[in-house]
């Protein structure tokens, strides 16, 4: 199983070569999305889902405690560095490396060696305290790989939705995810989520033996 709090920043030949599982991109809509989420024309519109504290044994949490912490916000930022994507998040002061457009033992962080037409996915995470929302501010096409909450993760359960960069993406809490993956170079998003920050992790590559492809254009 993955390590519960895993390395964010390290060097693409740290990681194997693996096989690539093909992610179905699918256009974000009203009816797509539920489920997962909802799209958002306004971020003052958007309420953060706050989960309340699990109750530890039968004496239940004390009503209208546990859900007290709120949300934080800031800015997601994603850039890509040669064949690298990397992901900034000021909100809970996170840093990452999101994946690869190739295999990671052929990346480059200095130049561009092949098309940004995918990203190779090597991790996922859920957060089960809160919600989370990503509102473009650059309006320009973004995706968002989710998969339905359960443990039982598998990457065919895994799909992306692209989106057109005039509407937001919030995703309920549990919902599997990764940061942003812009269409274009660099894109800035309004970034809200739940204060706690609970992150539950799997390590793809270790659990699966593959990377996910997602692909970047319809």
């Amino acid at each position: 199983m993955s390590p519960s709090a895993p390395n964010y920043l390290f060097e693409a030949k740290q990681k194997p070569s693996l096989d690539q599982f093909a992610i179905p991109l699918i256009e974000a809509t009203e009816e797509s999305v539920k489920g997962y989420g909802y799209l958002i024309d306004d971020p003052d519109d958007c309420e953060i889902e706050i989960v309340t504290w699990p109750a530890q044994g039968w004496r239940p949490i004390d009503q209208g405690t546990g859900n007290e912490g709120g949300y934080v916000e800031g800015i997601f930022s994603a850039q890509w560095y040669g064949d690298v994507l990397m992901g900034s998040n000021q909100a809970v002061d996170g840093n990452y490396v999101l994946g690869w457009s190739t295999d990671p033992q052929n990346a480059s962080f200095e130049r561009q060696t092949v098309p940004r037409d995918q990203v190779l996915l090597w991790h996922f995470n859920y957060h089960p305290d809160g919600g989370q929302m990503f509102f473009p501010l650059d309006k320009k096409p973004f995706v968002v790989p989710v998969a339905l909450p359960g443990d039982d993760l598998k990457p065919d359960k895994v799909i992306a939705f692209w989106c057109g960069g005039n509407k937001g993406l919030y995703i309920h809490p549990g919902i599997w995810h990764e940061g942003i993956f812009p269409a274009v170079g660099h894109q800035s998003f309004l970034d809200r989520q739940g204060r706690v920050h609970a992150r539950v992790s799997c390590d793809i590559g270790e659990e699966f033996g593959v990377y996910l492809a997602v692909p970047l254009y319809q």
